[in-house]
């Protein structure tokens, strides 16, 4: 099954990758090589500590790097129009004390409340994929039961 991403999220993803390869790593390999060059190894605090910041960085690396296989990169400035909720859909809903929301459907590793972005794998994410505006979604938070009414589904570029 393949994973969506949205572009924003992908290049995140690559600029942080860049930033690992190119700066970060080379940088602690210095360090680490300096370190060495002061003698015992064993008590050698800044060397110890390089040793294992390059293992954090070469795990870091290898974790996003294994995040970008397979996934399918979507613009969501060039989604088509539809009725229907799927990834990148930006949803207003509406709760059941009046409370509006409006939330961009995007990747778990790319949700942000505060942004407005919600991951479709979350419970509200999965409870609203598929749906159309003038349809409610019964979610099972933390708090209990909720149920939400879609009020508008729309796509495009910008934050909801």
């Amino acid at each position: 099954m393949s994973r969506y991403m949205t572009r924003e999220g992908f290049e995140a993803i690559r600029k942080e990758l860049d930033f690992l390869w190119t700066e970060e790593r080379p940088r602690i390999v210095r360090e680490v090589t300096d370190a060495a060059e002061l003698g015992d190894r064993s008590e050698n605090a800044a060397y110890i500590y390089g040793k294992k910041r390059l293992r954090e960085i070469d795990s870091r690396m290898r974790y996003l790097k294994n995040k970008l296989e397979g996934i399918v990169v979507v613009d969501v400035a060039t989604l088509p129009p539809s009725t229907r909720v799927k990834f990148g859909a930006v949803v207003v809903v509406e709760s059941e004390d009046g409370k509006r929301n409006t939330w961009r459907l995007v990747d778990k590793d790319e949700s942000d409340a505060q942004r407005g972005r919600i991951s479709v794998q979350s419970p509200i994410g999965r409870a609203l994929l598929g749906r159309e505006a003038g349809d409610c979604a019964t979610v099972e938070v933390p708090k209990g039961t909720v149920e939400l009414e879609i009020v508008e589904v729309r796509y495009g570029p910008g934050e909801p």
